[in-house]
C-alpha cells in the first residue's frame, strides 16, 4: 500500500478470492469500563478536595474487544481471542460480544475480569487499569485459536498484552503463529507510557508487522524523537513495519510506507467522549484495507469510524 496506491513490500493482506471477506482475528484485552464523563477538561479543570457531579456508567471495554465489535459492525467476520474471569462480569462481556456479532475464542481463567476506570472529557481521556484476567491469557490457548481459524486472513494485536509479563508470551505466540500460518499482521501500539518503559524490547516485538498503528505520542516514543511531527515519525517507523499509520484525532491521520507519506484529514464532528475512538479507527481502517482499498480510502474509513465513536459515550458502537 504505497502512498500512490501501489502495494509496498510485505505480506499481501488477507482478502478473500471469492468476493467474500476473510476472517480477522483480534487478540487482546476484554474489560469492564467504569466511565466518568467529566464536565471540565482533565488538564487542570477539576477542583480537588471536593465533590464534582459527573455522568458515570458501566460499559463494555478493552481495546481488542472494542476493535472486534466495531469490525463486526462493518460486516467483517471477526473472532476475538482473549481471557475473562469466571465471574458475572465475564459472562456479561461475552454476552455483549455475541450480541454484537463477534465470535469468541475466550479463555475463562481464575481471576476477576479486567476493569478500567476511564476519566473522559470531550477531547481527552485517562485510564486506570486493572488487567485482571487479561494478565493470565494462556499462550497455548492463543496458539490453538489462531491455528483453528482456517478461514482467517489477518491477525490484529492490540499491544497491551505485550507490555505485561503475564500475557506477553500469549501475545508473542499470536504473532508467531499468525506468521507461520500465512496471516497478515497489524499491531496497535496501544499506549505511550508502557512503550517508553519497554524500550528496545517492545520495539523488537513490534518489528516486522505488515501494519503498525500509533497515535502521535506513541509514534514519537517508538521513533525515539519526542518532538517529531506526524509525517517524520511515521516515516521513521517504516523501519519497524511495512506500513504505518499515525493517528492524530481531530487532525486526521498520516499513512507511510517505503514510498512516502500521505496525510488524510479527519471527519469534522462534535466530540462527546473519545474513549475507544482509536479502536474504532483501527476497525474502519482494517475493514477497508483487507477489502483491497487504497491507502487514502482505508485511512478515510478509519477516520469515519473514529469520528462516529467520539460522538457517543462509551467505547463501542451506539446501540439503536
Amino acid at each position: 500500500m504505497a502512498a500512490d496506491g501501489r502495494r509496498g513490500t510485505g505480506r499481501t493482506p488477507g482478502t478473500a478470492t471469492d468476493g467474500g471477506r476473510r476472517r480477522v482475528l483480534v487478540v487482546g484485552d476484554i474489560a469492564t469500563d467504569v466511565l466518568a464523563v467529566l464536565p471540565a477538561p482533565l488538564a487542570g479543570g477539576l477542583a480537588l478536595g471536593t465533590d464534582t457531579a459527573v455522568r458515570i456508567g458501566l460499559t463494555p471495554g478493552g481495546s481488542a474487544a472494542n476493535t472486534a465489535t466495531w469490525l463486526a459492525g462493518t460486516g467483517t467476520p471477526v473472532t476475538l481471542i482473549g481471557a475473562v474471569g469466571t465471574d458475572a462480569a465475564g459472562d456479561a462481556r461475552l454476552a455483549e460480544l455475541a450480541a454484537a456479532g463477534v465470535d469468541t475464542a475466550v479463555a475463562r481463567v481464575d481471576a476477576a475480569t479486567g476493569a478500567i476506570v476511564v476519566l473522559s472529557d470531550p477531547q481527552d481521556r485517562t485510564m486506570l487499569c486493572d488487567r485482571g484476567a487479561n494478565h493470565l491469557l494462556p499462550a497455548a490457548h492463543v496458539t490453538e485459536a489462531v491455528r483453528a481459524a482456517t478461514d482467517a486472513g489477518h491477525l490484529h494485536l492490540s499491544a497491551y498484552p505485550l507490555f505485561d509479563p503475564g500475557s506477553a508470551p500469549a501475545a508473542l505466540a499470536a504473532l508467531r503463529t499468525a506468521r507461520a500460518t500465512g496471516l497478515s499482521v497489524s499491531v496497535d501500539a496501544a499506549s505511550a507510557g508502557p512503550l517508553a518503559a519497554g524500550g528496545e524490547v517492545v520495539r523488537d516485538r513490534l518489528r516486522g508487522a505488515d501494519l503498525l498503528l500509533a497515535n502521535l505520542d506513541e509514534a514519537r516514543v517508538l521513533a525515539g524523537d519526542p518532538t517529531a511531527d506526524a509525517r517524520t515519525a511515521a516515516r521513521a517507523l517504516t523501519a519497524l513495519a511495512v506500513r504505518v499509520v499515525v493517528k492524530l484525532g481531530a487532525d486526521g491521520a498520516v499513512f507511510a510506507d517505503q514510498d512516502g507519506t500521505l496525510p488524510v484529514p479527519a471527519e469534522p464532528v462534535t466530540a462527546v467522549d473519545p474513549t475507544g475512538a482509536g479502536d474504532a479507527f483501527a476497525a474502519g481502517l482494517l475493514a477497508a484495507w483487507l477489502s483491497g482499498a487504497a491507502p487514502a480510502e482505508a485511512v478515510r474509513a478509519g477516520n469515519e469510524l473514529g469520528a462516529r465513536a467520539v460522538t457517543a459515550v462509551g467505547a463501542r458502537p451506539a446501540t439503536r
